[in-house]
């Protein structure tokens, strides 16, 4: 059985520093991508992971996680963390949000179905939760 191939850690942060991307680092010390990305995060260089369970706390099957609302939850939790993505990818999560407070709507999710509109709590909605903290976070920036 030959060696395991190694990632020096110097080096990794030489050729990150440079902009090499994961591909090229991957072929440059024989290893897979899922390699260098676990090096990367052991040595501090990667980027740290939005947590966007606030936004999306439900379990979502595969064939909803890239919905219209889940997409629109990430972006608003996203610039509700200070990440907000781009700005036609915000405006459209936050016109949708605006829309649904505005008439008295909130989301809810079902495993089965999807997404679906239904009216807000009177104890207050999840998408007015969601959109506040997220004008807060551009309100920040």
């Amino acid at each position: 059985m030959g060696r395991r191939a190694t990632i020096d850690r110097d080096e990794l942060v030489r050729l990150v520093a440079r902009g090499m991307s994961v591909q090229e680092l991957a072929a440059h010390f024989g290893v897979s991508e899922s390699g260098v990305l676990q090096a990367k995060r052991a040595a501090g260089l990667a980027k740290p992971m939005l947590d966007h369970s606030a936004a999306l706390p439900w379990k979502l099957t595969r064939a909803h996680s890239q919905s219209g609302p889940a997409t629109n939850l990430r972006n608003l939790s996203a610039a509700a963390q200070g990440k907000a993505p781009a700005a036609e990818r915000l405006n459209t999560a936050l016109r949708w949000a605006r829309r649904l407070v505005e008439a008295g709507l909130d989301v809810d999710y079902d495993p089965a179905g999807g997404f679906v509109e239904v009216p807000a709590a009177p104890s207050g909605s999840h998408i007015a939760a969601v959109l506040d903290a997220a004008e807060r976070g551009l309100e920040e920036r």
